[in-house]
């Protein structure tokens, strides 16, 4: 049975550039792993840089490359750490727990397809709906999503970062980091996290009530 599922497919950007690949792999594989923990799903590694992460939770698809990405950025050290994602959201037959290595149907293909298209381009994150036509206005919004991140500094990330993950005021946010409230707030508007933060609402909603399969 056709079940509603969000596939993230990615890589990491030029890889073959950076000096410390084991603490990047590590920090990719415990951003992944949290991801599909909390979000009852599955990921796959693959070709060092390579991962694919499914969902069944189809709300949360755009949420969640905002959030690896975020993680990745902040942790980065001298050399720059992101990662190009191309999501896709739709039905597909793939149930939560079963492998990706041979998952197959529309939703994974359009989100490889996906990644092919950015790979080739300046894009780092695409959002793909398998099953309907293609809309110029969200297209534009992805762009405007990817466009912000990649301004971000490991700062700006980190504050994303907790926002994504955590309820909490600015203050609790400072006594965390160790810094002072004001620059919590400096950092979050450097990250555009109110215009992020609508956004990913807007998406959330828009995604979570995709009209049923057929």
């Amino acid at each position: 049975m056709r079940q509603p599922l969000a596939v993230l497919t990615g890589d990491i950007i030029a890889s073959q550039r950076i000096s410390d690949t084991t603490a990047l792999y590590r920090v990719l594989d415990t951003t992944l792993a949290r991801l599909a923990n909390h979000h009852g799903g599955r990921f796959e590694r693959y070709r060092g840089d390579g991962f694919q992460l499914a969902i069944p939770d189809t709300g949360e698809a755009l949420h969640a490359a905002v959030a690896l990405r975020a993680e990745l950025i902040m942790h980065s050290q001298d050399q720059r750490w992101d990662a190009r994602v191309a999501v896709a959201v739709g039905h597909n037959e793939w149930q939560p727990g079963s492998p990706l290595a041979s998952a197959d149907g529309p939703v994974f293909i359009a989100s490889g397809k996906a990644l092919d298209v950015i790979s080739e381009s300046d894009a780092h994150l695409a959002l793909i709906e398998a099953s309907a036509p293609h809309d110029a206005a969200m297209t534009l919004l992805v762009r405007y999503v990817d466009e912000l991140i990649d301004d971000w500094s490991r700062y700006s990330a980190e504050v994303a970062y907790l926002r994504l993950w955590n309820e909490e005021s600015q203050q609790a946010m400072a006594e965390r980091l160790g810094i002072r409230q004001p620059s919590v707030h400096k950092r979050l508007r450097a990250a555009r996290w109110v215009m992020l933060a609508d956004t990913l609402d807007f998406f959330q909603q828009h995604l979570a009530t995709e009209q049923p399969d057929e």
